[in-house]
């Protein structure tokens, strides 16, 4: 099935036009983008909001998730800010870049801290990006922040199900409906029947059974709302991210697409997060961006990244204008 550069379609803006190609596979983001289980924002700011004001909580989660929750009605305008900036980021590299601030603004310390390089990774985090080969930092820096980054990936992870995850997930599980993008299941479905391989990657955690099953929190919310995977399901698989090696999207989806065989053209990249937006075009994909119209930020980066398509939701009469 091929997809086109139709600009006259009510809900569907056109943002950057492409030439007409075939679409084989598609990479789809899963929070904000088909889930809406997950009220992450809220919680991002306040790990990383805590860690560049306060330093370092303690590794031990029983005695860190309460600290940090203690702080839940001030306001952190800058990490608010960044949530927003570094959305579908890989969360170990928002970790470090809330434990760089920290050293910044001197509440955290280690020898051999380059104030100058560390500012400099600040910003390349801020503006997108997750890896720096042409910067070298002292290897012991490097390693602690690895290992700090992952125990407060663990602690973010922790106060999410605390705060929200847990109770929308029971919800999710009596009213799957309720927590799906508008849309959503109809989209997939109509992408399946039309040959596509639907593949969700996220950058949450995704532990892979030895029965070559799925667990972790993330599959638990995809298997609530009613996502199925394997032969003959509407989706063929999923990918995600580690506790402790830092995988940014472009990396896994080109690995993905590598693994299938398909050439990155004739893959479609849906997502609500500027990774894997930006991961679509940079691999020479097509890409839709499911935002919410009073996000008008994330609007602008999208924009800026040259996304194909906008889209609030999926609306299916409109969605078959695009494709033929």
């Amino acid at each position: 099935m091929k997809i086109y550069s139709n600009s006259a379609v009510p809900s569907i803006e056109l943002v950057n036009s492409f030439e007409s190609r075939e679409i084989v596979c598609a990479f789809h983001d899963i929070d904000g983008t088909h889930s809406l289980i997950r009220d992450w924002v809220p919680v991002m700011t306040l790990t990383t909001g805590y860690t560049a004001r306060y330093g370092l909580p303690p590794d031990d989660l029983e005695k860190a998730v309460p600290l940090v929750m203690s702080k839940e009605q001030e306001e952190f305008a800058s990490a608010h800010d960044f949530s927003i900036e570094s959305a579908g980021l890989s969360a170990l590299t928002q970790m470090e870049w809330a434990i760089r601030c920290g050293i910044q603004n001197g509440v955290i310390s280690h020898c051999g801290v380059d104030r100058q390089i560390n500012q400099q990774i600040i910003d390349g985090i801020w503006s997108g990006r997750e890896t720096f080969p042409e910067i070298h930092e002292d290897p012991a820096l490097v390693s602690w922040i690895q290992e700090k980054s992952s125990n407060l990936f663990r602690i973010y992870e922790k106060i999410l199900l605390l705060m929200s995850r847990d109770r929308n997930l029971a919800d999710a599980r009596i009213h799957p409906e309720k927590w799906r993008v508008p849309g959503s299941l109809a989209f997939l479905q109509f992408l399946h029947e039309h040959g596509i391989r639907n593949y969700f990657v996220t950058g949450a955690v995704v532990d892979i059974l030895p029965s070559g099953g799925y667990a972790g929190t993330m599959f638990e919310e995809v298997d609530a709302l009613g996502y199925k995977f394997g032969q003959g399901e509407l989706l063929d698989g999923l990918e995600g991210s580690s506790w402790n090696q830092k995988l940014p999207k472009v990396d896994i989806m080109r690995n993905l697409a590598q693994k299938l065989d398909i050439p990155p053209r004739n893959i479609l990249f849906v997502g609500d997060g500027r990774s894997e937006i930006d991961a679509g075009q940079s691999m020479g994909g097509i890409t839709i961006s499911r935002l919410p119209a009073n996000a008008h930020r994330a609007r602008e980066i999208h924009q800026k990244l040259k996304t194909n398509f906008i889209l609030q939701e999926y609306n299916l009469e409109d969605i078959r204008k695009i494709f033929r």
